[in-house]
């Protein structure tokens, strides 16, 4: 029996090395900017959530091999797919409180 394995479809030591360090990298970071009062307000609040989007990235690459390689394809397409089954039902969840709340006020 023959197994054929793909070895650019999963990453190997030094990428998964490479992906925590900038894990850890990206949240001592924004850590750094709270806890020392860097920064304050919306300018704070921006940095954040650009470092957590970074750090979105990263897992994304790293851990849970997110590519246009065609190894990967499979999974970026079924990640693709969940995203927008959450935005539509946690969307769609939000519009039909919405007009609930807007048609039980009194006009």
């Amino acid at each position: 029996m023959s197994h054929s394995t793909h070895d650019s479809s999963h990453g190997s030591v030094k990428s998964y090395i490479v992906g925590f360090i900038l894990s850890i990298v990206l949240t001592i970071i924004p850590y750094w900017l709270v806890v020392g009062h860097v920064m304050t307000g919306d300018s704070l609040v921006f940095a954040v959530v650009l470092f957590a989007i970074a750090q979105l990235l990263v897992q994304l690459i790293f851990f849970l091999h997110l590519g246009t390689a065609p190894e990967q394809r499979n999974n970026t397409l079924s990640f693709i797919f969940t995203v927008i089954v959450v935005v539509l039902i946690a969307g769609g969840s939000l519009w039909v409180m919405w007009n609930l709340n807007y048609n039980m006020m009194d006009h």
